[in-house]
């Protein structure tokens, strides 16, 4: 199983999927395994997904004191993985809490990313939801007959656009995997309160940049995404209305044909 050392010696692990130009894959949580985030409704055909299970979670290393853990700290862990594989620019693509990690990556060392794809993003700042759209849409779905069924296995609500067998399968698998300590999700977070003009600091950003909501997603909802497309001059907005928060699990086709078309775009002159 493939590890590295990153810039303070601690073991990170990574798995590599498919063939292609790279992309960076960075999973949620915080604390999550990058197997979770399979074959990304397939973009493996096409790109070799580089998915790097971060500090403290999935197979990587729990640092014994839990130091450098939150988000903004782990974009050095990114930039470590690039450097330890040679690559001088990279293509970035991350799902919820991960896209933390992302944006910050990018804000830190624009020269190395050429483009960013953010999945069901937490927000700009730490989790940054819109309380009332998530009450709506989860009160929308508690009338259907499957969330019901989905909630009964331990998903939640909103997790998936409907509990199909790809969906049940994918609850299935992330429950075997490890369970990040409880201290993760603090430290995690904590970072905001080092980063007052985050917000600012996103409206310079020049990658481009994809922002994808799960139009059933009763986790982060759509409000984190239109917040991030509304301050960043480089970003778009693309809706996938049957879905939850693992959109690619919920409809592969559509969300693959969404972002190879991004990650194939020419770059703009």
């Amino acid at each position: 199983m493939p590890n590295f050392a990153s810039y303070d010696g601690v073991t990170l692990h990574y798995s590599v999927l498919g063939s292609g130009p790279p992309l960076v894959c960075l999973p949620g949580g915080p604390g999550g395994d990058g197997r979770g985030l399979g074959d990304l409704g397939g973009l493996a055909r096409g790109r070799s997904l580089l998915r790097l299970d971060g500090r403290a979670g999935g197979r990587s290393a729990i640092p014994p004191d839990g130091p450098h853990c939150g988000f903004a700290a782990q974009a050095r862990d990114v930039l470590a993985f690039a450097d330890t594989l040679g690559l001088d620019q990279v293509d970035v693509i991350a799902h919820s809490a991960g896209t933390l990690i992302a944006q910050e990556f990018a804000l830190r060392h624009p020269a190395r990313v050429g483009r960013l794809v953010l999945v069901t993003p937490a927000g700009r700042l730490a989790r940054e939801p819109d309380e009332a759209e998530l009450s709506a849409l989860r009160a929308e779905l508690g009338e259907r007959a499957d969330t019901a069924a989905a909630m009964a296995a331990g998903a939640a609500s909103g997790a998936y656009g409907a509990w199909s067998a790809a969906t049940r399968a994918h609850h299935a698998a992330g429950a075997a995997y490890r369970v990040p300590p409880p201290w993760l999700r603090t430290r995690f977070y904590a970072d905001i309160a080092d980063e007052p003009t985050r917000v600012a600091r996103l409206g310079a950003l020049r990658a481009p940049l994809l922002a994808v909501a799960g139009g059933r997603d009763g986790i982060a909802g759509t409000a984190p995404a239109r917040l991030l497309v509304a301050c960043c001059p480089t970003a778009r907005l693309a809706l996938l209305p049957g879905c939850g928060h693992w959109p690619w699990v919920d409809d592969p086709a559509a969300f693959r044909a969404v972002v190879s078309a991004f990650l194939a775009a020419p770059a703009a002159v």
